[in-house]
Formats: C-alpha cells, structure tokens, sequence
C-alpha cells in the first residue's frame, strides 16, 4: 500500500479530529481571502476611478465626502456651487480640463448623472451600441446598467429625485436610452449618463424651462484635469482661500480612505494568522498523539520491510494533507462569503464580488503547505527514529 493511501486512511480513522483542524485551518484561510480579495478590489477601484483626475471642486464641507460623491458616487454631495462661478474656473488657465457633474437623480438606486462630453474623454469612454447622449433626456447607460435593468437602445424610463430610492418619481419627462457603454471596468459601468440641461429640466416646474436663463444655475461639481505642474500648488489654495468652494484632492483622500480601512484590515489580518498558527498547533498535537497510539502498527510495518523514510512520509503527508483541505477549504470559503456580502450591499460602485481569482492567492495554498509540513516534521522524525524493537518488547 502506498504512503499516501496510508496516511488517508489514517486520517479517515479518527474524522472528529481531522474535521476539527480542517475546520480551523479553513476559517483562517477563508478571513485571509476575504482580506486579500476585498482590499485588492477596493484598491483598484480607488485607482482606476481616479486615475486621470487630479482634482474636485464642490461645495464647503468634507473633502472626504466630496470625493466619494463626484467620483465614486457612493455619499450624498456635500450641496451645490453656482453655475457662474464654476464656468470661471473650467476657464482658468490653470485648468487643462473641467468636466460638470449634475447630480441629484436615480433609476432603481443608479446614478443619473448630468455632464458634458468631457466626460468622455476623462474616462476614456467607448460605446458598445448606439450613440453619446446630446439632446435632452436622453442617456448613454453603463454596461452594468444595461444588464441588471434590461435596458436597450430606444426603451425609456423615469427617473426619481434624490441619490436612492424611487417615491418622488419624475413623471413630467422620460428618459430615453440613446446609447450603451462597452465595459469599462470602472464606476462608469454602474451610471446613467445625460446632459445637465436634463437635471436642470427634471426639477423645473411645467412652463419653466423657457424662463431658464434667467434663474441662477447650479452644478454640484467640477473634475478637474491640471494644465502643469504649477497647478497642484497654486489651483487648490486659490480655490479654497478665494471662493466659496472647496478643492479635494482624490489621491490623498483616496490614501487617507484606504488607510482607515487598512486598520481594520490589518487588525483581522493579525486575528486569521493567530487562527492559521492555533491550527498548526492542533495539527501538530493531533499527529503526535496520533503517533504514540500508532507507534506499534509503523513498528509491525517495520519488520514487514517498510523503511524509515516511508514512516516520514507517511507522517508528513498527513499533515499537508489535513493543512491543504483547510487551505482549498478556506479559500473556496472565502470566495463564496465574499460574493454573499457583496450581494448585499446597496451601492453598486462599492460592490465586491467573490468572483475573482487572484496571483496573490497562490501565497495561502503555499501558507497552508508550509503549515502542514511545520507541524508535521517532529511527528515525522519521531517516526523515523523509532526504535522497533523497543516498541515491539512493550508489547
């Protein structure tokens, strides 16, 4: 019989135990993933959403709060800034590129979002059928948008006040779907896209609309892209010393987001390892009382002419065989919990999934081999100086 065919059997006689360690060694694997892939998805988000915009102009309140509405469309806005004021700073010549934001509007919880068609070109946006919006009420939708909500070129909908929910629904006018995104594997996939005059004219009362110009308008935000160097220093200051908006930058609010979540990451990281050394320990305990109960069978195989080495590894495979169960255990785990909380949560532009295979993950298989070798190379060497007849003479 061969020595892994013997280990397994082994393992199989005491199923409480081997189920205990498995267990043990599959729940910190499993946090460990769940870490690894939800930081490596909102890293990348963090990214790849603001990668091309260096700043955000908005109203007074927290900056914080300001990126995670006008870039990753996950808060409430911090209010409006005059439409005037706004147009004078898309012009100054510090500013290479200014794209508007108009926002306070949804479709079933999806951001309607009012700008122009710099928005193209900040995110790089390319269709996969249809057009760019351009006249009133009509909209280019995300990818995923299109998807969840079943939408196609020329199907309409209405669209409802605020950022969630659908009880003030905009009957006046309906939207229309002039275009659909290719995927962008950005925030873009998950929006609702038109142009301002659209918001402007959703929240204006019947008869109104003529009359526009002469009421003063309003966006929510600018993003900005800087003309030179010179513009990260002088742009934010003048910005927040001379008006009545302020700047944010994405990057050190990104960084300062990410290093308040990386707390709590760090803290779960630290809990999983005690969790994954706590198995070690166990798998260690199991295989050395394991062998002092079996030191009679390895010594009767012995004599049957098993050498010392197929004792060792005997030995060892049991524990990277327990260690690795945990470990694809833990992993498959972490994958299917993941997906389960992203299920679950409301913003779609936060949303983690489980689907997701990383490089990175190949680092726990290897944690978990080096695990059960760890714990099982004492036991093996026990084995492997066992004195048969010794063992055999207590017998």
């Amino acid at each position: 019989m061969s020595p892994l065919k013997i280990s397994w059997k082994s393992l199989w006689s005491k199923p409480l135990s081997s189920a205990l360690n498995i267990l043990l060694i599959a729940f910190g694997t499993g946090i460990l993933t769940i870490l690894l892939l939800a930081s490596k998805q909102i890293s990348d988000k963090l990214e790849n959403n603001s990668k091309d915009i260096d700043l955000v102009v908005g109203a007074k309140g927290s900056p914080l709060q300001l990126i995670l509405s006008s870039i990753y469309y996950i808060d409430f806005p911090t209010g409006n800034i005059p439409l005037k004021e706004a147009t004078e700073l898309a012009h100054n010549p510090l500013v290479k590129k200014a794209v508007p934001l108009a926002l306070g509007d949804n479709y079933n919880g999806i951001r309607i979002v009012g700008t122009d068609s710099n928005f193209v070109g900040i995110y790089k946006l390319t269709l996969s059928e249809g057009k760019f919006w351009h006249d009133d009420f009509e909209t280019t939708i995300g990818s995923t948008v299109a998807a969840t909500q079943k939408l196609n070129i020329g199907d309409t909908f209405y669209g409802a006040h605020g950022l969630t929910g659908s009880t003030d629904v905009h009957k006046d006018h309906q939207y229309r779907v002039a275009g659909i995104l290719a995927p962008q594997g950005n925030v873009t996939d998950n929006l609702i896209l038109t142009n301002i005059s659209s918001i402007w004219g959703m929240h204006e009362e019947p008869g109104e609309r003529e009359h526009h110009h002469e009421e003063p308008r309003e966006l929510t935000s600018l993003l900005i892209q800087y003309r030179s160097p010179m513009s990260v220093v002088l742009f934010p200051r003048m910005v927040n010393e001379s008006t009545n908006m302020q700047a944010a930058s994405p990057a050190q609010e990104s960084t300062r987001l990410f290093s308040l979540i990386g707390v709590g990451i760090d803290t779960l990281q630290w809990f999983a390892v005690l969790i994954m050394l706590i198995a070690a320990i166990s798998v260690f305990v199991n295989l050395y009382n394991s062998l002092k109960e079996r030191n009679y069978d390895l010594a009767i195989m012995r004599t049957l002419g098993a050498s010392r080495s197929k004792l060792f590894v005997i030995v060892i495979a049991e524990g990277i065989m327990l260690t690795l169960a945990g470990t694809l255990a833990g992993i498959a785990l972490g994958h299917l919990a993941l997906q389960f909380i992203g299920s679950y949560q409301e913003s779609s532009q936060a949303r983690l999934s489980g689907l997701v295979l990383l490089w990175d993950e190949i680092y726990l298989f290897a944690a978990g081999l080096a695990i059960g070798i760890f714990a099982s190379v004492i036991p093996g060497i026990q084995a492997y100086r066992s004195n048969i007849s010794k063992i055999l003479s207590k017998n």
